[in-house]
């Protein structure tokens, strides 16, 4: 008797859309967990109103193997802090209800990226728990309009927004527009690891409920 070949799953896509309207930033942001070159090409299209911060989430998106659709339009001319706070908020809260039940996905995942002299490492548990850990060792005070000490803060926003326990270390690295940018990069690249799917239909738990 010859080997039955499994039957592969149907693609699908998991996605979400939220808007978050404050009197200190109106966002809408929509994000696909999973890509496909025919059925579902990704397609991202950031814009913060802070450069570099677009640039960030371009990559995270990009690397990570997401399609990320984000419009902020906030009070920049106070400062950074809220639009690029609500912005990981949102986008947390797309990651959430876009995955939906934790189930049938590896629910860990680790990422080391480097950029030139720089390396980052990220880990991530789809926990429920959040809690977050972000040590980058930046020195600058902002990189373009993006003020450095709103990095950490950044990765803190998603991580309480997205119910996840994320760790961020910047392991080496001299220049902070390097640092920074290898941190989401390993950010994607252990998101992209964690919403993976099994094959499963388990909660990834001992507990049997996440």
């Amino acid at each position: 008797m010859g080997d039955v070949a499994p039957s592969s799953a149907p693609f699908s896509v998991r996605s979400a859309a939220v808007e978050r309207n404050t009197n200190e930033t109106k966002i809408k942001c929509s994000l696909s967990l999973d890509v496909h070159p025919q059925l579902a090409p990704q397609v991202i299209s950031v814009r913060t109103g802070i450069g570099f911060l677009d640039h960030m989430l371009h990559a995270l998106a990009k690397h990570g193997g997401m399609s990320l659709s984000i419009v902020c339009d906030g009070d920049l001319w106070i400062d950074d802090h809220h639009s690029a706070e609500d912005c990981a908020l949102a986008l947390g809260e797309a990651f959430k209800a876009a995955l939906g039940p934790v189930k049938g996905i590896k629910r860990y995942g680790t990422g080391h990226a480097p950029l030139d002299e720089a390396l980052s490492r990220a880990v991530i548990d789809i926990s429920s728990r959040p809690y977050c850990v972000a040590e980058l060792g930046l020195k600058r005070e902002k990189i373009g309009d993006l003020s450095c000490e709103m990095i950490p803060h950044i990765f803190h926003s998603f991580a309480m927004a997205a119910g996840v326990t994320l760790h961020v270390d910047c392991l080496r690295g001299d220049n902070d527009h390097h640092r920074s940018e290898s941190a989401f990069k390993a950010l994607a690249l252990a998101i992209k690891e964690a919403v993976s799917r099994t094959g499963l239909d388990d909660v990834p738990s001992t507990k049997g409920v996440l």
